[in-house]
């Protein structure tokens, strides 16, 4: 059975996986998914400036993967379930449709080999 996630409007998986796309999106995700860090910690791995790494913040934040707070004059980012969740849940339909159908697969070759074999049996 599908759930209702299946007929969620595709522009919010899309905003995900463009988020994912780029590796230094997905450094950031791997970097928060170890605590909270600064955008200029977050930064710093990378060889660009602030502005077009901001870019990649936001990104991420319209996505819903990450949020960000603001005390004083440091930004902070988080991991934010949501899109994250809607993702897993996506992939985790697309696998079970894809096993399901492995499994018949399966199944219908078994079938033949068992009807192949019972074809060579002379005894029966």
């Amino acid at each position: 059975m599908i759930s209702s996630t299946a007929h969620q409007p595709p522009d919010d998986l899309s905003t995900i996986f463009l988020a994912l796309a780029d590796p230094t999106r997905r450094a950031v995700i791997a970097r928060l998914g170890q605590g909270p860090a600064s955008v200029s910690e977050l930064a710093s791995p990378f060889d660009m400036g602030l502005p077009s790494f901001m870019k990649h913040i936001r990104l991420l934040e319209s996505s819903g993967m990450i949020r960000t707070k603001k005390a004083g004059r440091t930004r902070t980012c988080l991991i934010d379930g949501p899109g994250l969740s809607n993702a897993e849940r996506w992939l985790a339909e697309q696998r079970e449709i894809w096993e399901a159908q492995t499994d018949r697969l399966e199944a219908f070759v078994m079938q033949e080999q068992e009807e192949d074999a019972n074809d060579a049996d002379p005894d029966r």
